[in-house]
Parts: C-alpha cells; sequence; structure tokens
C-alpha cells in the first residue's frame, strides 16, 4: 500500500457559527457539535472548551485524545468499523490536521483518567500541551453503565474529529509525506541487501474498560495478526481503554505512531521495513501462550531478520512483552522492545513484573512512579473530583493551596510505550 498524508498546520481554533477552516485558523460551531454528539441519548448535555499551549489551564480527568483527518483518495474512510464503514485503509491520499487534537473529558472509571496541564511542570511532561486541544466535556444521563457511557463517549469523540477533519478535504495542504509498504516478496526484491525489519505493537485488550479496536473489532478477539502500518494512519487502530495515563495509547498516539515513522525514514536506505503485526494483551496465561506464539511464528514466516516490540501497560502485559521478546528471539530474530518502568519512587525496584535474558535491547519511557507537585492553574476543564484517587494519585494529593502531587503516571502520555513523550537521559 502506498499512502499520501498531507499535513494541513493550525494555528488557531476559535468558536464560530458556522464550521470552516481558512489559512490555518479553524472555526468550530459549537451549536454543530452538540447536535452531533446528543443525537445519542446515553448524555444529557456537553459543553466545549479550547486550550491553548502556555495557558493556565488543567484537563482531566482525559479519555481521548485524537486528531481530525479526512480521506481524500484512495477507498474507505477514517476511523472504519466505528465512525465509517468497514473498508480497508491506507492507501491513496488523507489530510490531517496538524498541531491540534480533539481532547474528551468526563467521568467515567475516574482513577484511570489523565491530566493535561497545558504550561507549568506537568506541561513537561505531557505531548498535548503543545497542541491546541478542543475539549469536550461530557455528562451523562444518570444510572448508565459503565461501560455504555465509554462506548458512547469514545464514539462521540471520533465523531467530532470526524466532522472536523472534512474541513480539510478540499485544502492545499501544507506538506505532503509518501508511504510506501509493499507486498513482502516485492519489498525483498527492491531491497535485497538490507535487513528485513519488523514492528510488533501490542494492543491493550484486557477488558473491564482496557480495550482498543481494529476496524471496530475488540481486539482481545482477534488472533494475532498482519497490518500495513499506512492502515493505522487512517484510524484503523482507536483506543478504547482508561489504562494508567502515562502510558495509554490514545487514537492521537495510533494515527501518530512514532515507531512506524521511524522504520519508514530508514525504509529503504538502512532497513527494508516491510512487515506489521498487531498482537493483544490478554489477561488468561492460555491467552498469553497463544498470542506469543503466533507472533513468533509470523516473524519467522516472514523470515525477517529484526524485530521492535511495544508494549501498552506494565504488570500483567510485561509477562506478554517477554514472552513475545523470548520466543521471536528463539527464532533465531534480534528484537527491541519498548516499554517503561514502575520502579518505586526512589527508582530502585524491579522495573518490570517479567524479565529474561533475551530482552537484552531495551527503550524505556521513563519510571511513572516518579513524584512531582503540579502548581495551580487558573482553569481547570473537566473536574478535580477524581485527582486522589486517579493513578498514580493518593489521598492528599489535591492540596489546600491547589497544588497537586502525584507520580507522573498521572499524566497523560508521560512514559508512552511507543517513545511519544517528553523525556530523555543521558
Amino acid at each position: 500500500m502506498n499512502l499520501e498524508l498531507g499535513h494541513i498546520f493550525i494555528k488557531d481554533i476559535k468558536f464560530g457559527t458556522k464550521a470552516e477552516l481558512k489559512n490555518g485558523v479553524l472555526t468550530v460551531s459549537k451549536k454543530d457539535l452538540e447536535k452531533i454528539i446528543l443525537e445519542d441519548e446515553n448524555f444529557t448535555s456537553v459543553s466545549f472548551d479550547i486550550a491553548k499551549p502556555g495557558e493556565s489551564v488543567r484537563i482531566t480527568p482525559v479519555k481521548d485524545v485524537i486528531e481530525p483527518r479526512c480521506k481524500v483518495s484512495g477507498g474507505g474512510d477514517i476511523f472504519p468499523g466505528i465512525i465509517s464503514k468497514v473498508g480497508v485503509v491506507g492507501q491513496g491520499r488523507t489530510h490531517a490536521l496538524k498541531g491540534m487534537a480533539v481532547v474528551t473529558t468526563g467521568t467515567i472509571v475516574g482513577f484511570q483518567e489523565g491530566i493535561i496541564d497545558m504550561t507549568g511542570l506537568g506541561a513537561e511532561y505531557t505531548p498535548f500541551s503543545k497542541t491546541i486541544n478542543l475539549c469536550i466535556d461530557f455528562v451523562p444521563k444518570k444510572g448508565l453503565h459503565t461501560h455504555t457511557y465509554e462506548e458512547s463517549l469514545r464514539k462521540a469523540g471520533l465523531k467530532v474529529a470526524y466532522h472536523i477533519g472534512l474541513l480539510g478535504k478540499d485544502q492545499t495542504p501544507d506538506e505532503i509525506k509518501t508511504y510506501e509498504f509493499l507486498p513482502m516478496m516485492q519489498s525483498a526484491k527492491k531491497y535485497p541487501d538490507l535487513p528485513r525489519v519488523g514492528y510488533v505493537q501490542m494492543l491493550q485488550s484486557q477488558g473491564l474498560l482496557h480495550d482498543t479496536y481494529v476496524y471496530g473489532v475488540d481486539m482481545k478477539q482477534s488472533l494475532t495478526t498482519l497490518i500495513s502500518p499506512t492502515e493505522i494512519f487512517d484510524g484503523a487502530i482507536l483506543s478504547g481503554n482508561c489504562v494508567s495515563a502515562c502510558d495509554k495509547n490514545t487514537s492521537y498516539h495510533h494515527q501518530n505512531n512514532p515507531v512506524i515513522e521511524d522504520l519508514f525514514e530508514q525504509h529503504g536506505k538502512t532497513i527494508n521495513f516491510c512487515a506489521m503485526i498487531i498482537t493483544n494483551e490478554n489477561v488468561f496465561l492460555a491467552d498469553k501462550i497463544r498470542s506469543s506464539d503466533w507472533t513468533a511464528k509470523l516473524t519467522r514466516h516472514l523470515d525477517l531478520d529484526g524485530v521492535i516490540i511495544s508494549q501498552e501497560g506494565f504488570g500483567n502485559p510485561d509477562t506478554d512483552l517477554i514472552m513475545n521478546c523470548k520466543k521471536v528471539e528463539a527464532q533465531g530474530i534480534k528484537t527491541v522492545i519498548i516499554t517503561d518502568e514502575y520502579a518505586g519512587r526512589e527508582g530502585t525496584s524491579q522495573s518490570l513484573a517479567d524479565a529474561d535474558p533475551s530482552a537484552d535491547a531495551v527503550v524505556t519511557g521513563g519510571n511513572a512512579n516518579q513524584v512531582v507537585t503540579l502548581p495551580k492553574l487558573n482553569k481547570v476543564i473537566g473536574t478535580l473530583d477524581f485527582t486522589d484517587k486517579i493513578a498514580g494519585g493518593f489521598k492528599g494529593s489535591l492540596a489546600k493551596d491547589g497544588t497537586i502531587t502525584v507520580e507522573i503516571q498521572a499524566i497523560t502520555g508521560a512514559t508512552n510505550e511507543m517513545g511519544f513523550n517528553k523525556m530523555s537521559a543521558r
């Protein structure tokens, strides 16, 4: 598959009576968006706000972050299987509104959504402090089952992103990137002297609001399988989970997967990026064995020389990560794993819940247990009601002076296991 991705840079967002995109300025209509969302009777009301980089604004609890995109040509449509009809995507032309995001907030689980600060210390740990964020705060009807609310909220955020993305369809992109992903035999023939490299992306699928969707299907219902990375740029993989905010892959992370971007950057130069495998992270041992067996089998069947494996979540998924690494290495294929650490607040505890000598090439997103104190900010979009309960928080996290002391586990994207974060080390 070949995909052209046109970037349209958004300089500002404002509210108006008519939705339009002109000279990089996006105007959205609250009335139009409210109508789209309140078609779902599970919501009693919804409100909108805009948060810009550098403003004294805190967004919490954050459910999902989405980048508006639209298909221009090539078949299929954005967010297939959920917002659009099921159809193969990942080819032709797609336009993306860069520098902005749709951010959904509201009370779901409460303890596993995150915080995005647009300024101050917290802003240093999340990439979404640098995007102009159109925030949607949802109020569900009383007595709504948590799973039903999650589904409605997830779809509502995607509907808004889809609606806004269409404004870029007839725009001339500021830049265009082209991605080539050939069938395996063609790729090997074109780059016979380059090492064949694949990417194994582990998708959170533990159930109980820990789910990821592929073409609208809950990934825990699927076996390990192949996918074109260009399909992911069109929203074939979407977040539906409420895992700890620091290492949760939002839909935005999937749409802008930096592992895929970096592999494409080196494709045809130093490597032949010729395969992508997606696998799940189930909770039962038999499922873990089955999925990792299939991962190793596919990497060997594709005759890969090296594999990058990225994880989502921690604890239970550490076992899936090490199983995948160990079994792929046993096939004679070199691996690099991307994870993060829960090494205790002093950094002295075991970083992963599982380990193996074969995991000898590791990239870490950082220690999620690191403690920070976030300053009081002037404005809150959402609510602070869950600050003491949020993963990474504790009783007394929210002080009387308005400051919040939490582990960076509570900050959206802080230790992202695709490497989509802002920390580095020497």
